[in-house]
C-alpha cells in the first residue's frame, strides 16, 4: 500500500505552517540535503504504469519517480543549452552572410566617376565613400561622371579620393 506522508513544521505561533511556506531544501546540521515530499495528481493509468515499472525494476515507486524527474530535468537543461547554442550560431552565421551579401550588393559610390575636382564646400556635406561629415569651408573633391547611367554628383573627402 502506498501512503502520502508529509511533515509540517510548527510556525512561530505554535500552529502548523502552510505546506508551501517551508523553506527550500537546505543542508541540515550534518551537511546532507533534506528530502522533501512532493504531492502530485496523476491519472490512474499513469499510476498503474509507474507501479508496474517500479515492480519490474524492484525499486520503490518514489525512487523511480525521483529518477525520472531528475533525468527529465537533465535532458531539458541540456536541450535548452543546445538550442541556445544553435540559435547563437545561426544568428552569427546570418550576420556574417548578411555582411557578405551587403558587400556584394553595395555599389561603390565612385564607380562611375571619371575625374575629381578640388572644391571648397559652401554647405556641409557627407563623404559619399566613408560617410564622414564634411563641414562648410572644408576642402573636398567633386566626382564627375557622364553617360547614360550618370548618377548624382558625389563629394568625397581627401582620404577617400583614389590615388594613382
Amino acid at each position: 500500500m502506498y501512503h502520502g506522508v508529509t511533515q509540517e513544521a510548527p510556525n512561530h505561533r505554535g500552529g502548523k505552517a502552510p505546506p508551501d511556506s517551508s523553506p527550500p531544501s537546505a543542508p541540515d546540521a550534518g551537511g546532507a540535503r533534506k528530502e522533501r515530499v512532493l504531492h502530485t495528481r496523476v491519472p490512474a493509468v499513469l499510476e498503474r504504469e509507474l507501479k508496474r515499472f517500479a515492480d519490474n525494476l524492484r525499486v520503490p515507486v518514489s525512487n523511480l519517480v525521483r529518477a525520472i524527474l531528475e533525468d527529465a530535468l537533465t535532458v531539458a537543461d541540456a536541450a535548452g543549452t543546445s538550442v541556445e547554442e544553435r540559435l547563437k550560431s545561426a544568428a552569427k552565421t546570418l550576420e556574417q552572410e548578411r555582411e557578405r551579401l551587403k558587400k556584394r550588393v553595395h555599389v561603390d559610390p565612385i564607380a562611375g566617376v571619371f575625374a575629381f575636382q578640388d572644391v571648397t564646400l559652401a554647405q556641409p556635406a557627407m563623404c559619399a565613400k566613408c560617410e564622414r561629415e564634411l563641414p562648410r569651408g572644408a576642402r573636398a573633391h567633386l566626382g564627375m561622371s557622364e553617360g547614360p547611367k550618370r548618377g548624382p554628383n558625389v563629394i568625397v573627402c581627401d582620404a577617400c579620393v583614389p590615388r594613382a
